[in-house]
């Protein structure tokens, strides 16, 4: 048995220049999260994190919560933990048992002035925060609600060799937005019903490129922490594109090229394959009808053609989902199915999302 994830999210910095989401911090609060696990075990141990941190992070207290119970965290033995600016934490241990798809419940006490947190911007789930120590309460009266996750970056468990352990690395279609909050009606929440064997866990940050920063790190950038560091990880997804072809019309830029975004993609392939992963690759999603102005141009919808016509017969990559095909309009295919579309033209309601992740051969996950 080896520890591996159970469960991750991608975090960004709170100073960032591009925001989707009003960054926040905390004094004398507890944060509670419901953390969705793609992997379960009889142990687990949390990641915390004060990675973009100006300031020392102090956690006061820490629990955490299954069906099965509740268990106090501790870090080297301590309850009390503080985490120097840009450093992580991992938890002791405990004997907390958690099942594949169930909920597990981490509740934080911040007591000092934190500045503003290192966060998930879009988890399409909701934090809960209530005035002091409350992280053993069962219930949070008269909580603050915000849809959005601190301080945290993942769960580990232990599996068992030749686990099939995958991570989605990728866009908003991978982090949820569009799809019902507190559902648990990601793509990769769709994925992981169908894996009879294995799990993927959810590396996708709304807003995030291939090539540049903001929102997040780009993925050639964060490939090594979000993805190299997974013990024994055997595969990775991804999906990237529509935000290096779209945001950058916001402020009036000129979109990626599909040669800059190809040359990108065989530089993701090329490290994965060094690190013995096989890496299947999903073709960009339609955003035509998005409602965001600047987002959908002419040159930028030319290059997602041109870039999927590669990745769908290129031999870079180990596999390929295609995206594209599973969710445009057959009419129309710049654009999203009507049944699917959230309602912004360029993101995936819940059906939308089941029809990505019924994209995946899960053929292509096995080892």
């Amino acid at each position: 048995m080896t520890w591996t994830a159970g469960f991750r999210t991608a975090v960004i910095s709170p100073y960032e220049r591009i925001q989707l989401t009003e960054p926040r911090g905390f004094a004398d609060q507890t944060v509670r999260q419901v953390l969705h696990m793609a992997g379960g075990g009889e142990r687990l141990r949390v990641r915390l994190t004060n990675r973009y941190g100006r300031t020392p992070l102090t956690i006061g207290a820490a629990s955490a919560a299954t069906e099965h119970g509740q268990a106090a965290l501790t870090f080297d033995g301590a309850r009390r933990l503080v985490i120097p600016p840009g450093e992580e934490a991992v938890g002791d241990p405990i004997d907390l048992p958690v099942a594949p798809g169930a909920d597990l419940r981490l509740s934080l006490y911040l007591p000092d002035e934190t500045g503003l947190a290192t966060y998930s911007h879009m988890p399409m789930e909701t934090a809960h925060i209530v005035r002091g120590d409350h992280v053993t309460f069962r219930v949070l009266p008269d909580a603050e609600q915000v849809e959005a996750r601190f301080y945290v970056t993942g769960v580990d468990v232990p599996a068992v060799e030749d686990t099939v352990i995958a991570v989605a690395f990728g866009d908003s279609w991978f982090e949820g937005v569009g799809s019902t909050t507190g559902a648990n009606n990601r793509s990769v929440d769709f994925l992981n019903r169908r894996l009879k064997r294995g799990w993927v866990v959810n590396q996708g940050i709304a807003g995030n490129r291939l090539l540049r920063d903001e929102v997040g790190e780009h993925a050639l950038a964060r490939f090594d922490r979000d993805v190299l560091s997974i013990p024994g990880l055997t595969h990775v997804l991804v999906h990237f594109g529509i935000n290096d072809l779209g945001l950058p019309g916001m402020s009036g830029e000129p979109p990626a090229t599909s040669d800059a975004l190809i040359e990108g993609f065989k530089a993701l392939a090329r490290r994965a394959h060094e690190a013995d992963l096989k890496i299947l690759a999903g073709t960009i999603g339609p955003f035509a009808g998005a409602v965001y102005p600047g987002v959908s141009t002419p040159e930028g919808l030319a290059a997602r053609r041109e870039v999927n016509d590669w990745i769908r017969t290129t031999g870079t990559f180990d596999a390929v989902f295609d995206v594209a095909r599973a969710v445009e309009n057959p009419e129309a295919p710049d654009h999203i199915h009507p049944t699917l579309d959230s309602g912004d033209g360029m993101h995936l309601n819940d059906k939308g999302a089941e029809a990505l992740a019924n994209a995946v051969d899960l053929e292509t996950l096995a080892l």
